[in-house]
């Protein structure tokens, strides 16, 4: 029989790891080739990984709660091939000492395993000067991972190069030998207990942070520590866009069979407006900027307790219909929990519905490495001053950007957002169609 390795996939772009949420099979089951082995959480999205071969679970090396880096081992396979393992016993010889030379190849090979570091941790690691090497790791073998870096990072304890990390003492000092101006330290939490000392009263709920709400945590705190955000807001009168809608909504859900939103719209302007300003659909790549081709546009879906961001795909050579069309089928996989890691590859620039719940103003996270993200708030009934004098009640909406100051400065983005603002503005029945 032949041990064959299953690892951690690739499950998005710019996802470097994922986390082992359920096991589907234990060790001893059958299993055929692309059969569900465990269900797989990212920052990006909740996955099944098929096995590659059929054969019978050996081992399962990760456990469930592990974040495993992409390559990393997860579980091996006995498969019918080479008859290795089936070796006589009786024609075994014994293996040799090892000599010197070979345990000081040995001892370089474990050195070098360990000093293995994902590009992301790498990344990182090098944007903020941590001394990977003083670093203690959380994940597989002591693997560091990216979220641990970010707990360094945001606790302001970052090891340096050359700084030595003194080891903890094994007891306490004496009462006589501490420093009067030494504080003594806050006992740790006792198992159970929570941190950051929060008192919890009768009648309080502790929920545990686990799953898609960690990965989601994660990845909004590293766009918050490795991209500084600037923000910047347009109003825009969409009366207009209400009218047009109202008047064909009914008829296009009887023939379409599903909503056409003001959201489509939306996605449609912003997608024109990218195309006509290229710097705003770039990415952050360390030493360059990489000012992407496709126009692909995530949109936010959210669930009872998760967000998901799936994508579509070549949003600019889309009509409103199909945009409309392709917002209702992702939302609908999201729901139904049936979201493909391909559903959620590619997104170059994020439009962000916070309008759906009621939300008239916000400042969104940049869904990174993307350089921008906006959002389309509520639209609401305010009065307005016309440009005759006259006042009139119209209909407005606020579209409010992040950008990563970075890649972008508030001179680009503001001519986007005013462009994006007459795209939306001079929509009409008579010069606008939606197929």
């Amino acid at each position: 029989m032949a041990i064959e390795q299953i690892k951690m996939p690739q499950l998005g772009e710019s996802v470097t790891e994922g986390t082992i949420s359920k096991w589907l099979v234990k060790a001893g089951d059958k299993v055929n080739k692309y059969d569900p082995l465990a269900e797989v959480m990212t920052d990006k999205v909740n996955a099944e990984i098929p096995s590659s071969f059929t054969g019978i679970i050996k081992e399962l090396i990760a456990q469930e709660g592990d974040t495993l880096a992409v390559g990393e081992l997860i579980c091996t396979i006995e498969t019918e091939g080479s008859t290795a393992d089936e070796t006589p016993a009786n024609t075994e010889k014994p293996a040799a000492p090892a000599t010197e030379d070979q345990s000081k190849a040995v001892s370089e090979k474990e050195q070098g395993q360990k000093a293995r570091y994902s590009p992301a941790v790498l990344k990182l690691s090098q944007e903020h000067g941590i001394d990977l090497s003083q670093v203690s790791g959380t994940g597989a073998a002591g693997r560091i991972t990216r979220k641990d870096l970010l707990k360094l990072i945001e606790s302001g304890n970052i090891p340096k190069a050359g700084q030595k990390v003194e080891p903890a003492p094994s007891a306490a000092p004496k009462a006589d030998e501490m420093p009067a101006s030494t504080a003594r330290p806050e006992p740790a939490p006792a198992q159970g207990q929570p941190s950051a000392n929060i008192p919890v009263v009768p009648g309080d709920i502790e929920i545990p942070v686990t799953g898609v709400r960690k990965a989601i945590a994660a990845n909004m705190l590293r766009s918050k520590h490795e991209a500084p955000h600037a923000w910047t807001m347009v109003e825009v009168d969409a009366t207009n866009v209400v009218e047009y809608r109202n008047s064909i909504k009914d008829e296009f859900k009887k023939k379409e069979g599903f909503n056409l939103t003001f959201f489509a719209f939306f996605v449609k302007a912003a997608a024109q407006a990218l195309k006509e300003f290229p710097q705003i659909n770039s990415m952050w790549a360390g030493d360059k900027i990489i000012q992407k081709k496709e126009i692909n546009i995530s949109i936010a879906v959210a669930t009872e307790d998760a967000l998901f961001v799936p994508v579509i795909k070549n949003a600019d050579e889309k009509t409103i219909k199909g945009i409309a069309r392709e917002i209702s089928e992702l939302a609908v996989k999201v729901r139904a929990g049936k979201l493909r890691p391909e559903d959620m590859q590619g997104g170059t620039f994020t439009v962000n519905n916070t309008g759906s719940f009621g939300s008239v103003q916000s400042m969104g996270i940049i869904n990174y490495p993307q350089a921008a993200i906006l959002q389309v708030e509520s639209i609401v009934k305010r009065p307005v001053v016309m440009s005759n004098g006259m006042i009139a009640v119209r209909d407005m909406v606020n579209l409010c950007m992040s950008l990563d100051h970075r890649i972008l400065d508030g001179l680009v983005c503001g001519r986007f957002l005013a462009r994006v603002k007459e795209i939306i503005e001079n929509i009409s029945k008579s010069n606008t169609s939606i197929y």
